[in-house]
């Protein structure tokens, strides 16, 4: 390694990965706050993990020098729920298959999504009565699916979403525990985590490939969509089309990425509004002023600049790609440092966007702090929500825009309230950062 880098001493066989796993995100930022720009651990015997917070360095990682590295262990833990789709594939074929999904989320083609979102919410608002308490994490679960199934697959999966959005969360959390962990006990064992996963797979599978028989058979030639942009798409070189096998990783991989995402980014935001009545005040006044009581179109949100401020100021204090992990595969330097095969760089955004250096009163809400340069003046990685580089998640805009047409909708109708005064509600930093244990809110009328 030539110089050394410091951190924190860990324990004979596991290193850090116990103190990590117990609380992964105030693991970290204290290990920044001691030990500065780059912070060495061990995750068991031989797996050496460098935290790196220098945004420089980031940009080298993700943009310069991205040949040198291939994805951490959590995304080729992850190829077992996903496949290998655009989230995991690696070189040409990403690239390939990158180019193949590009036109579903070109910015003309979401813009016609709108309708679909607003539509949605309005029904999941039907359900809602004044008064009652709901997991509104499950609420944004069930929507952002909605959404996602109908806009991406042409088809409307009302009828076992519940199934469907409970194997995708068995299918994270294994993920999650199986890339902490320095002990790899194969899928044959079975164990419990095992068998609720295998199982989760197949009602998953099962859903999916449905999707693809039924359009395949349905000959109707749709490419209106992502799924029949898929099946229509041919190879350059020898034009052959895709098998089901890789239709199916990429498909997965949109709806579990697809959804998740979004709604944790929903429910962070909804909690943030209740606990902050000025914030919300001011959302009210805007959407007040610009829709008037009617649902919001997508040409409506350039005229929401505040909706879109709280979207910002979300997405940095509660990022839903939380850390990115890249596994070196030859000798680089990136600073200082030479690293080898096998280490893994790990660049998190929980703990950027957290950082004093770019952000005054770094804990505090503020979607204000966005409305001036401030992306202008800091380093482009000190905020970067959906990742960067050839690789950034290639529906931001998507994403983007799903918040603030659900934000714009649901406000207008409902304010939401803690359901407990002083209600703690804690980030669980899975594949996704969610708010651990639900969101148990208490629905309000607005007249």
């Amino acid at each position: 390694m030539g110089v050394t880098v410091q951190g924190p001493r860990g324990l004979p066989i596991s290193g850090n990965l116990l103190a990590f796993r117990k609380d992964p995100l105030q693991f970290l930022r204290n290990a920044v706050a001691e030990y500065g720009d780059v912070v060495h651990f061990r995750f068991g015997p031989k797996r050496h993990v460098y935290l790196l917070t220098n945004p420089d360095q980031i940009k080298e990682v993700l943009v310069t020098k991205q040949d040198h590295f291939k994805k951490g262990k959590g995304l080729q833990v992850a190829r077992a729920v996903v496949g290998d789709g655009i989230l995991t594939s690696e070189g040409q074929k990403h690239m390939r298959q990158r180019r193949l999904m590009q036109p579903a989320f070109h910015r003309e083609r979401i813009a016609s999504y709108g309708q679909v979102m607003v539509r949605q919410a309005v029904e999941l608002m039907e359900e809602w009565k004044a008064g009652e308490v709901r997991d509104i994490h499950d609420d944004m679960m069930r929507v952002t699916l909605a959404i996602i199934t109908e806009t991406m697959f042409g088809k409307s999966i009302k009828e076992g979403a519940d199934k469907i959005g409970h194997a995708i969360d068995v299918g994270l959390k294994y993920v999650a525990n199986k890339a902490s962990s320095f002990i790899d006990i194969p899928l044959s064992v079975p164990t419990k985590s095992n068998r609720q996963f295998v199982e989760s797979n197949e009602t998953l599978d099962k859903t999916i490939f449905s999707l693809i028989e039924e359009r395949r058979n349905s000959q109707d030639g749709r490419q209106d969509d992502l799924l029949g942009m898929l099946l229509a798409a041919r190879d350059e070189d020898d034009g052959q089309g895709m098998t089901d096998e890789q239709v199916r990783d990429e498909v997965m991989t949109i709806f579990v990425a697809g959804h998740e995402t979004t709604a944790n980014t929903m429910s962070w935001i909804f909690y943030l509004l209740a606990t902050h009545p000025q914030v919300e005040a001011k959302l009210h006044e805007e959407l007040a002023t610009v829709l008037a009581g009617r649902l919001p179109t997508v040409e409506d949100l350039p005229k929401l600049p505040y909706t879109n401020l709280i979207i910002s100021e979300t997405l940095r204090l509660y990022p839903a790609a939380w850390t990115i992990n890249r596994e070196v595969v030859k000798e680089v330097t990136i600073g200082e440092y030479t690293y080898q095969p096998g280490d893994t760089l790990m660049m998190s955004q929980f703990v950027m966007h957290r950082l004093e250096r770019y952000y005054e009163q770094p804990d505090e809400f503020v979607p204000e702090r966005f409305a001036g340069d401030l992306l202008k003046r800091i380093p482009t990685y000190a905020y970067f929500p959906f990742g960067g580089g050839p690789r950034i998640c290639i529906g931001n805009n998507f994403a983007l825009m799903e918040a603030a047409l659900l934000l714009a909708t649901i406000a207008q109708r409902y304010r939401l309230r803690l359901a407990q005064p002083g209600q703690v509600v804690e980030p669980e930093p899975l594949v996704t950062l969610r708010p651990k244990n639900g969101l148990p809110m208490r629905l309000e009328k607005r007249e």
